[in-house]
């Protein structure tokens, strides 16, 4: 874990796919999403979802210490377009414009894998604006996923 505080480091981004992936980065890979999307927002739900085995697993490290993750998937495999999703920094490595960098290198690693086509998410609803950032707009109503308000946006091509 990087300490609040700490002098910004430069990040250092890996994208493999799940299979390029070795047990350790995994292991660190889904023990961050854990953290934040079980414990952090107290949301009791099942964090596999049998996806990651198709998708591009995109990392930031810092000083060799995973701090942000994003997950690519597939056209078909949550939308009809590909898709980002489980984005995550590390809550210790916030407040230095890290989910904005994640959140980039996302889209720019998406749209080389799947070049002019548009880009899917299901956000949380209180992130819109973030989102809205990098050009996504809404394209659903509002929905629960496991208890917490979403909704769909999509990136044009």
């Amino acid at each position: 874990m990087i300490f609040a505080g700490a002098p910004t480091r430069e990040v250092v981004w890996q994208c493999p796919d799940f299979d390029h992936l070795d047990t350790r980065t995994l292991y660190d890979l889904l023990a961050l999403r854990t953290a934040v999307f079980v414990v952090e927002q107290n949301c009791p739900y099942q964090e596999l979802d049998g996806k990651d085995a198709m998708a591009w697993h995109l990392m930031g490290h810092q000083g060799g210490e995973l701090v942000a993750t994003a997950r690519i998937l597939p056209p078909g495999a949550s939308y009809d377009n590909p898709s980002i999703g489980r984005v995550v920094t590390d809550p210790s490595a916030r407040g230095q414009g890290l989910g904005v960098k994640l959140m980039e290198e996302a889209v720019n690693r998406c749209l080389n894998l799947f070049p002019d086509t548009p880009i899917e998410i299901g956000a949380q609803a209180h992130l819109v604006d973030f989102y809205s950032r990098f050009r996504f707009k809404p394209n659903s109503d509002t929905y629960l996923e496991d208890g917490i308000p979403h909704l769909d946006m999509i990136r044009q091509a």
